[in-house]
């Protein structure tokens, strides 16, 4: 099982172990970890990028309850320095985050949010009608959004029946394994550009400045 430090820690260098090293058909190289910074693709968000020993760690991916990283070379078993990108780790948790308080902001109008796509270019929230809707605009929803960036809220991580659950200030918890902003005005400008209603769901398609 490879230890997740990103769940508990927004550090961007750490000491770890490479347990192993497998090459791929890709001319890529599988590496386990005993411990990772790296967060996976997963739960809408994309993979961290940045390096391992030097080498350019292109990609993690869950695997049970190991993490795969995808290198484009050769890594030696033993000691590692692993560094992330902080640049794209910082941009994937603003878009997260954000994701987050567009939840928030649709659930006001009767709407609960059931999937995320936080890829820069792609974001897009999914919601289900959970409860008698109220009409909403696209200038009220972000108005909406506006709004929670600007209370200025601190990031506050629990844990409920054991699951990760994460919020800023006193706003509603959502369970998420995610990167997050510690501070609500880290996210920014969020511009909602186009709501669509069908079939019992509302899809919001958004983007951050940048």
């Amino acid at each position: 099982m490879t230890e997740k430090r990103y769940f508990a820690s927004d550090a961007l260098e750490t000491e770890s172990q490479v347990i192993s090293c497998t090459p791929q058909s890709d001319d890529r190289f599988c590496v386990i970890l005993s411990a990772t910074l790296f967060h996976p693709q997963g739960g809408g968000q994309p993979s961290d990028r940045g390096t391992i020993n030097g080498v350019n760690m292109l990609q993690a991916v869950q695997d049970g309850d190991q993490v795969l990283h995808f290198t484009d070379a050769p890594l030696e078993t033993g000691p590692a320095q692993l560094k992330v990108d902080a640049g794209l780790r910082a941009l994937h948790s603003r878009y997260h985050s954000a994701g987050h308080l567009i939840g928030l902001a649709g659930e006001k109008y009767g709407w609960l949010g059931v999937k995320g796509n936080h890829k820069p270019g792609e974001g897009r929230i999914v919601f289900d009608a959970v409860a008698p809707l109220t009409p909403v605009t696209l200038d009220e929803l972000n108005a909406d959004a506006a709004a929670l960036v600007q209370r200025g809220d601190s990031r506050v991580i629990s844990e409920t029946a054991g699951k990760r659950m994460v919020t800023w200030g006193d706003l509603k918890p959502y369970a998420c394994g995610g990167t997050h902003v510690q501070n609500t005005l880290e996210i920014g400008n969020i511009r909602i550009l186009k709501l669509k209603e069908k079939k019992g769901q509302l899809s919001v398609q958004y983007e951050l400045d940048a």
